[in-house]
């Protein structure tokens, strides 16, 4: 490859100064479905080799924005979108093409359904390198850039299948083969929302230095204001399709002239560490004996040691988080806690009485006093189910009381979590994210049980609607005396909710103790890995200008 061809990453910081001034400027941006206006009359810029977050809750009009730039998106789109001075709205398919890939880059959401799973990444990214200029060896241009963004073995790599690489790498991928081309601009939408916080701060230290490197401007698309906080130049708030508060970052989250950005800052855990400091205080004042008892617990599956030795206590009436990136070991921990996988060695005790060993109708009972709330409310509720029948289903299952007293106690159950009756004749498809997390909330509390454990039940929600779970959450831990574990990669969301936490890696517990300790002063290199990952958090919760 000749040496003008070449991905070079080492051009030096003065670069920057080179500056050509506006790449993109979005004028009076309006896009409308079936004659509804989603996105209305919105405006900003972003120069080059600098970055700019559109932040806001799911519907805000972020993604359509984004779509509206690509020229991917299937609505009426009205106003200018200029890109290298050319109002790309105005242009022909047949203009707009060589622009997008060649000089407009798009990073997306989801990394594995954006790569075709039975043809190898290499076949699929010699098609990308197709938009290289001139006569290129294709082959070791892709190599060359897989190293590039910090893929060790490039060629195994390009000989593997999408299912043979893990979602941090596959994103890596993704933006080898954006950058490839040498952009001037590059679109991300979510790109870290699926990955453990170390991939996440891998991820984003490589766009920050591919913008600050190849001079490329980043339109960053985030519901994560934390990360926003940190990682971008200036921010655009979103809101129903309006821009509601813009200006560099700094200045939007040290004052912020809405009350809707005010709210949103609130909402975020990572910029808030001790917000419902009273409320934790409280309950582990009242904390009883241990509810929880786990003591030297192994689970193996062949020759991998998922569970290795894992101990831990969690007082009644009080949260423990069991934290830790994929694979080490969080979700075995739980299915052994609730009797779905029976350990080789330990023990585990819930209320006193061991849980391993117990016929199936010992164990059905005392499930019965140990519930679960899954990750993705969507998927654990029958779609074909009503409200009503999806949280009494367990009261018939185990035959309490009367219909009538079953219907009465689904009532107080919706109550509990915040939710009118009449959505009891409403199924999950008609319900948003937030309110299907309380439906599940409702299920397992339905039955009054003494433990709950929750399974990143708030990964997938708007920080907002997080907000407000975590809040239901607390109330009633406090009313009802509830023992958690609560199962999250969220750190700065394990610092709000709960007392003591697990550090987990690799299936062994690194570091135990209460959440202050652990993660206030981590001694475990693991354990600081972790903590340093999570954003605004390493910057004492200040918002910095610029990408690391």
């Amino acid at each position: 490859m000749a040496p003008q061809d070449r991905l070079t990453l080492d051009r030096p910081e003065s670069h920057r100064g080179a500056d050509a001034g506006q790449l993109l400027r979005v004028e009076g941006l309006s896009v409308s479905y079936g004659g509804n206006e989603v996105v209305s009359d919105v405006d900003f810029a972003l120069a080059r080799g600098r970055s700019l977050a559109l932040i806001g809750e799911s519907g805000s009009g972020k993604s359509t924005i984004a779509r509206a730039v690509l020229r991917l998106g299937s609505g009426r789109a009205t106003g200018r979108v200029e890109f290298e001075g050319r109002d790309v709205l105005s242009l022909p398919e047949r203009g707009f093409r060589p622009l997008r890939g060649r000089r407009i880059g798009f990073v997306p959401q989801d990394p594995a359904s954006s790569l075709n799973p039975v043809r190898t990444i290499g076949a699929q990214a010699l098609e990308a390198a197709a938009l290289l200029d001139g006569d290129v060896d294709r082959r070791a241009a892709v190599l060359e850039v897989f190293a590039q963004v910090g893929l060790d073995e490039p060629r195994r790599v390009f000989d593997s299948y999408p299912h043979q690489l893990s979602g941090g790498m596959l994103q890596r991928v993704l933006i080898g083969l954006t950058v490839l081309p040498r952009p001037a601009l590059v679109v991300a939408d979510e790109p870290t929302s699926a990955l453990d916080v170390t991939i996440q701060k891998r991820v984003l230290d490589l766009l920050g230095r591919l913008g600050r490197e190849l001079d490329i401007g980043l339109l960053l698309i985030t519901h994560d204001l934390a990360v926003a906080a940190e990682r971008a130049d200036s921010l655009v708030v979103l809101k129903d399709g309006r821009v509601r508060e813009s200006g560099p970052t700094a200045e939007v989250f040290a004052s912020p002239s809405q009350e809707y950005t005010r709210r949103l800052r609130a909402d975020v855990p990572a910029l808030n560490p001790d917000r419902h400091a009273q409320a934790r205080a409280t309950a582990a004042a009242s904390a009883g004996p241990p509810k929880i008892e786990v003591s030297g617990v192994v689970k193996s599956f062949g020759s991998l040691r998922a569970v290795d030795g894992v101990s831990f206590a969690v007082p009644a009436g009080t949260t423990h988080a069991l934290v830790g990136e994929s694979g080490s070991g969080k979700t075995t921990t739980v299915r052994l806690l609730l009797g779905l996988e029976e350990p080789e060695e330990g023990s585990i005790r819930v209320a006193g009485e061991e849980v391993s060993g117990r016929s199936h109708a010992s164990l059905r009972a005392l499930r019965r006093h140990l519930q679960l709330v899954y990750q993705n409310p969507f998927t654990s509720l029958d779609p074909t189910w009503t409200v009503q029948r999806l949280v009494g289903e367990s009261l018939g299952r185990f035959k309490v009381g009367t219909r009538r007293e079953r219907e009465r106690r689904v009532l107080q159950a919706l109550r509990a979590v915040g939710l009118d009756e009449e959505l009891r004749t409403r199924k999950p498809a008609t319900l948003s994210g937030g309110q299907r997390q309380r439906v599940a909330l409702a299920r397992s509390l339905v039955l009054r049980p003494d433990v709950v454990v929750l399974d990143e039940p708030t990964s997938a929600l708007d920080v907002s609607v997080q907000a407000g779970i975590v809040e239901v959450l607390l109330e009633l831990q406090a009313e009802l005396g509830l023992t958690y574990v609560f199962v999250s990669h969220d750190l700065a969301l394990v610092r709000q909710l709960a007392h003591t936490a697990s550090v987990l890696h690799r299936g062994r517990v690194v570091e135990d103790g209460p959440v202050e300790a652990v993660l206030g002063a981590p001694e475990h290199e693991y354990t600081r890995s972790l903590v340093e990952s999570i954003p605004a958090l390493r910057s004492g919760a200040r918002p910095r200008t610029g990408a690391p």
